[in-house]
């Protein structure tokens, strides 16, 4: 398991390269800087003068070398804008997008499994139906309109809510974000439970056990769930780390201070160190989460071996 572990970890570094060197490059062919989105009018000599102090004029290779040096020794730069260093930026914004997605996974995982585990088991009833229709509502619903619906339903109607803010970071402001955010993973989870236990239920050894006299209940807990929650696992990973991304324009709507809400605005501004640092960060955890999936896989179904 170690040395998977540690194979794992080597064959992400190329990947974090990858993703360095496409933003960067990105970020630097595409026009405008944070001089010319200061000022339409700014003095020529004015622009050319923090050009040369931000180190804008240099060639591209040489930034990127620059860049590449300070990465090696955990500095993520220091922001165009606030004159912060990126890392410190990331820090004060990493717990709200960590509280945010969090919530949404916590919501989407609670809800949407037993759903699709409770559907596949009545086939074709009254269970299944409106799981499906909420499963399928779930997934074709724009996330910034629920969470528009939301805030009108909950906070101007009914009251009940803050609109939008962080406040204290407590429930009440979480709530909504959390459940825009958290709807379509929970009928994604729903689908593919629904799918895995029908597929897993019809097969040979599912059939073998049920001949050889163990209970239904018996079935369902040593055989079905065990195999669905591979898939299920893998999906969840696949989630978590696409809540990462989809968490940009959630955070943005109710005014979340998180990640999301900081790579948006150093998009706008174009303050490349933050932009940087904002997609590294979703990069990393994105891996580091589909590590821990794969280093799961092991203690749920023994059979799984890592070479």
């Amino acid at each position: 398991m170690l040395s998977f572990v540690i194979r794992r970890l080597l064959q992400t570094i190329p990947t974090v390269l990858a993703v360095v060197l496409m933003v960067f490059v990105l970020f630097s062919v595409v026009p405008g800087s944070i001089v010319s989105s200061m000022s339409d009018d700014a003095d020529p000599q004015v622009e050319l003068r923090m050009k040369k102090q931000l180190g804008l004029d240099d060639p591209i290779y040489v930034r990127f070398g620059a860049y590449i040096a300070k990465l090696a020794t955990g500095d993520f730069g220091t922001s165009f804008r606030t004159r912060e260093p990126v890392t410190a930026m990331i820090a004060k914004r990493a717990w709200p997008t960590l509280q945010l997605i969090c919530a949404a996974m916590a919501f989407a995982v609670l809800l949407g499994v037993p759903l699709g585990f409770v559907a596949a088991l009545r086939p074709g009833g009254i269970v299944d139906t409106l799981a499906m229709v909420l499963a399928v509502s779930g997934l074709s619903i724009a996330k910034f309109w629920l969470g528009l619906v939301l805030m009108y339903l909950f906070a101007l109607k009914l009251g009940w809510l803050p609109s939008f803010g962080y406040g204290d970071g407590g429930p009440k402001y979480l709530l909504l974000p959390a459940l825009t955010l958290g709807v379509s993973p929970m009928a994604l989870f729903a689908r593919t439970t629904r799918a895995a236990v029908l597929e897993i239920m019809t097969a040979d050894f599912v059939r073998t056990a049920r001949s050889k006299g163990m209970s239904e209940a018996r079935v369902v807990k040593w055989h079905v769930m065990r195999n669905a929650l591979v898939i299920i696992l893998t999906t969840v990973g696949l989630q978590f780390g696409g809540l990462m991304g989809q968490a940009v324009v959630v955070e943005k709507l109710f005014s979340w201070p998180g990640i999301g809400s900081l790579l948006v605005d150093s998009v706008l501004q174009r303050d490349i160190p933050a932009v940087q640092g904002s997609i590294l960060v979703v990069v990393l955890a994105f891996l580091a989460i589909n590590l821990l999936i794969d280093v799961l896989y092991g203690v749920i179904d023994p059979r799984i071996r890592y070479a």
